[in-house]
């Protein structure tokens, strides 16, 4: 192998390890489990918001493709795991969850095309134009989606035949945490893969990336598809731990929120989403209790302060902080083992 490209694949090797405030992170995550017990019903909507923000994240932070519908493949993720529960065709949630994400990435894979065509703009309004026709859609088939009442009646089997969704939310939100994990490992690997790379050049200059070969269009369809899937994998953990479907997963202010989420947190590093979820959800909570008229106020307030510190600024002090951890945790490890006899 030539140096050159030696270097190269060490650098980017390096860069896909896990590093240790990922680690962190997730050790935080699994410890909540236990440690907060009397928040598992907020904690298991961060985690159905965290993954919807994350299938935003892989078509926006890596895709270039800015999208104000997402909540279409959202809201049939939800509505074919209620309407598979209700009816009795599927009650194990795990398979409905699979079948419900399968639903979400054929109509990603539909609607791709339409997205591909024109400028940001026009992707913006197809984007949009979808999700309000596939909400008018429901809301005419009343008698199927329940319209504006919504779907009720919903019933579920236990999770794996074994752990019965309870009043606490406890196994739905390790269900849902661990669906989270599961899908955040292979979105992880799918960015840092030579195509999540080739994605980044297509998003850097899509011209140039065409010219050295990349083939732009079907990344895009490729990643758009995915993002599809995972979105309607969390509208399916919505109806399941809600038990309830209803026009409002389709509704704009859905798609909004998850823009808002990851304006918050961050794009192009997955974390965003997940970072974005918790303080989107926190401070609605806390917000809305403190001042239930204005809550909206104090979230515009933090992007304006958002906007003026600017989003490099504030990535460059995260970096630095994870560094300065890294470099600590290196050095009293490296202590530790000379110290040993």
């Amino acid at each position: 192998m030539p140096p050159l490209v030696a270097e190269v694949a060490g650098e980017f090797a390096a860069r896909a390890r896990w590093r240790l405030l990922e680690i962190a992170f997730w050790f935080l995550a699994a410890t909540s489990v236990i440690a907060l017990p009397g928040r598992h019903l907020i904690l298991t909507a961060i985690a159905i918001l965290g993954l919807f923000a994350l299938s935003l994240d892989l078509i926006l932070g890596y895709g270039g493709i800015i999208s104000l519908g997402h909540a279409a493949f959202f809201g049939v993720g939800s509505y074919v795991a209620a309407l598979l529960a209700k009816h009795e065709i599927i009650n194990e949630p795990v398979i409905a969850l699979f079948v419900a994400g399968l639903a979400a990435t054929v109509l990603g894979f539909v609607t791709s095309f339409l997205v591909l065509r024109g400028s940001d703009l026009t992707r913006l309004m197809v984007t949009l134009g979808v999700a309000l026709v596939l909400r008018e859609i429901a809301n005419k088939f009343d008698w199927l989606t329940g319209g504006a009442d919504g779907l009720q009646g919903v019933v579920l089997a236990p999770v794996l035949g074994r752990f019965a969704f309870d009043i606490t939310g406890h196994v739905a939100y390790v269900y849902c945490l661990c669906v989270l994990v599961v899908l955040f490992v292979i979105a992880r690997r799918i960015v840092n893969s030579p195509f999540g790379l080739s994605l980044r050049a297509v998003k850097g200059n899509a011209l140039r990336a065409s010219a050295i070969g990349i083939a732009v269009n079907r990344r895009l369809i490729a990643v758009y598809t995915v993002a599809a899937g995972y979105a309607g994998i969390a509208g399916a953990l919505l109806a399941q731990t809600t038990q309830f479907s209803s026009l409002e997963v389709l509704a704009f202010e859905r798609s909004a929120d998850v823009l808002l989420i990851l304006i918050i947190g961050g794009t192009g590093y997955l974390y965003g989403g997940l970072i974005g979820a918790i303080l989107f959800k926190l401070m609605q909570d806390w917000l809305a209790n403190l001042t239930p008229q204005y809550w909206q106020f104090w979230i515009g307030l933090v992007l304006v302060v958002i906007v003026l510190v600017g989003r490099d600024r504030m990535a460059a002090y995260v970096a630095a902080a994870g560094a300065s951890i890294d470099r600590i945790f290196s050095s009293a490890a490296g202590g530790f083992l000379r110290a040993r006899p």
